[in-house]
């Protein structure tokens, strides 16, 4: 099955804007997901769960970039394993900032459990409509 890759707006901004100052981001994305294709929830010291749901992962891990030379960017996404699609939330440079955005982090769940809620409502409604249980 093939991997779905979507990003937020903001992941897109940071994408841009740490593509400027270095430029082969684009190509060591692009060899990131590989990576989180065949190994889509890692498997070293590199990649660790920030949180778990019943529906999703959130993971950081360390994005290689070949225009730092000793020190690598950090990236935050979330693994739908039922959609088979990953998600990116966030993009920094380790030295500018110490750790993720939580706050970020926490508004990401807080729309993704609204949207599993309500799926479920609906299915519910619609088996109670078919006389199901």
């Amino acid at each position: 099955m093939t991997m779905n890759f979507n990003e937020l707006s903001e992941f897109q901004k940071e994408c841009k804007q740490l593509g400027k100052k270095y430029k082969s981001l684009p190509d060591d994305l692009k060899e990131f997901r590989n990576v989180v294709s065949a190994i889509l929830l890692g498997n070293s010291k590199h990649f660790n769960i920030i949180t778990q749901t019943e529906i999703f992962y959130i993971l950081k891990a360390r994005l290689f970039c070949r225009y730092l030379k000793g020190t690598s960017l950090r990236i935050v996404y979330s693994y739908f394993k039922q959609e088979q699609q990953i998600e990116f939330i966030e993009l920094y440079f380790k030295a500018d900032k110490e750790n993720e955005d939580r706050e970020r982090i926490k508004v990401y769940l807080k729309n993704h459990q609204k949207g599993f809620l309500s799926k479920n409502v609906r299915t519910l409604s619609k088996k109670h409509r078919q006389g199901g249980k």
